[in-house]
C-alpha cells in the first residue's frame, strides 16, 4: 500500500535523495513476511538500495552537493520517492551508469565481494562454489571470482540460468541446485576439494558445501532461502529448513581444517574504511567492461510495480537482478 507521509529534512550528517531507481533483494521478501532480524514497526518500506539524487544536504556533510549522481545503502525504506540517509551510506556511481544500473550494483556486487574476498580469501587458482549462481549475489560472485582467476562452479534452479552462467559468466560448470549437486561437484573437483564456498541457501545445500570444502576451506554463510519457498511465510518450512541446516561446533572444524564464516552486509555500516574503496574498485571494473550488473527486469516504482517485483523474485524466475524504476528513469 503506498502512503504519503511529510518530506524529511536532512538532519547533521545526511542528504535527502530523489530516489530513480531501487533495487530488490531477496533479503526485501523475507523482510516483508517477517522472517528478518532487522523489520521496523509497521508499516514501512523495504528497500536496501537506491539509485538517485541528492536534492538537500544537511548542515556538517562536506562533500555532497545538490545534483549528486548517488547510490545509497540503507536499513529499509528505498521504495519510495525521497529518501534520507546518512553521508557515510551514500557513494557516487559513473555517470556512464544509468539510475538502473547503478541501482543494481552495490547490494550484489559488495556482499559478493566481501564474502568471497574479504571473508573467503579467495586466490587465484583456487575452487569456487556458488550456490545459487544465477541470481543477483550469485551473478556478481561468479564475475568477480573469474575476474580474480578462480575456477568457479555454480548451482541453479533451470536450465536457462545454468547456461547463461557458464557461457556468458565464464563458470566452469553449473550445476542443477534441485538434484544432488555434491556428487557431481566431488567428480568434477576430484579429492581436492572445494576452497570456497558462498551459500546463502541454507538446509541441505549447507551440509553439501561443509563436506565438499577442503583443507583450509571457507564456508561463507549469508542468507536461508530455504525458509521461504513460496509467496508466503510456512513457519513449519521455517523450522525444517532451520533443522536441516548444520550445527556447527568449533571443535567439528580442527580435524578436517575448514572454517565458517558470516556475513551480512546492513551491519557493516562502520566498515566505511572497506566498502567505499570495495565499491569503488567495483564501478571502476564496470566502467572497464570487466564485469557487467546483470538487471533481468525493472518494474515501475509504485505500489503495483513493488508487488509485481516481488512475486516475479518468489517464483525464482529472475536471472540476475530484479529493479524498480521510477517513470522517466533510463533503463
Amino acid at each position: 500500500m503506498e502512503r504519503e507521509i511529510p518530506l524529511a529534512e536532512p538532519g547533521p550528517g545526511e542528504v535527502r535523495i530523489r530516489v530513480l531507481a531501487a533495487g530488490i533483494n531477496f533479503a526485501d521478501l523475507l523482510m516483508r513476511v517477517g522472517l528478518y532480524d532487522t523489520v521496523p514497526p509497521r508499516p514501512f518500506s523495504p528497500g536496501f538500495e537506491i539509485a538517485g539524487e541528492i536534492t538537500r544536504v544537511g548542515p556538517g556533510t562536506d562533500g555532497w552537493l545538490e545534483g549528486d549522481r548517488v547510490v545509497a545503502l540503507l536499513r529499509h525504506g528505498g521504495y519510495a520517492r525521497d529518501v534520507v540517509a546518512p553521508a557515510r551510506q551514500v557513494f557516487r556511481y559513473p555517470a556512464s551508469l544509468t539510475p538502473v544500473q547503478a541501482a543494481a550494483v552495490p547490494v550484489v556486487f559488495l556482499t559478493a565481494r566481501i564474502c568471497l574476498i574479504e571473508m573467503g580469501n579467495a586466490r587465484p587458482g583456487e575452487v569456487a562454489l556458488i550456490l545459487n549462481a544465477g541470481g543477483g549475489v550469485g551473478t556478481a560472485a561468479v564475475q568477480l571470482a573469474v575476474r580474480r582467476g578462480l575456477r568457479v562452479l555454480g548451482t541453479a534452479g533451470d536450465a536457462r540460468k545454468r547456461s547463461y552462467v557458464t557461457e556468458q559468466l565464464g563458470a566452469e560448470a553449473c550445476f542443477d541446485s534441485r538434484l544432488d549437486f555434491e556428487g557431481p561437484v566431488r567428480a568434477l573437483v576430484g579429492p581436492r576439494g572445494v576452497d570456497v564456498a558462498l551459500d546463502a541457501v541454507g538446509g541441505r545445500a549447507t551440509a553439501a558445501c561443509r563436506r565438499l570444502l577442503a583443507p583450509l576451506g571457507r564456508l561463507v554463510f549469508y542468507g536461508l532461502s530455504d525458509a521461504l519457498p513460496g509467496r508466503t511465510r510456512s513457519w513449519p518450512r521455517v523450522a525444517w529448513a532451520w533443522l536441516r541446516t548444520p550445527r556447527i561446533h568449533p571443535l567439528s572444524l580442527i580435524q578436517p581444517s575448514i572454517g565458517v564464516l558470516g556475513v551480512h552486509l546492513l551491519h557493516l555500516a562502520a566498515k566505511e574504511a572497506i566498502l567505499r574503496p570495495a565499491l569503488e574498485d567495483i564501478f571502476r571494473a564496470v566502467v572497464a567492461g570487466e564485469i557487467h550488473p546483470v538487471v533481468d527486469r525493472t518494474f515501475p516504482l509504485d505500489g503495483p510495480g513493488a508487488i509485481a517485483a516481488h512475486r516475479y523474485l518468489h517464483e525464482r524466475r529472475n536471472l540476475g537482478k530484479v529493479v524498480l524504476a521510477a517513470g522517466g528513469a533510463p533503463d
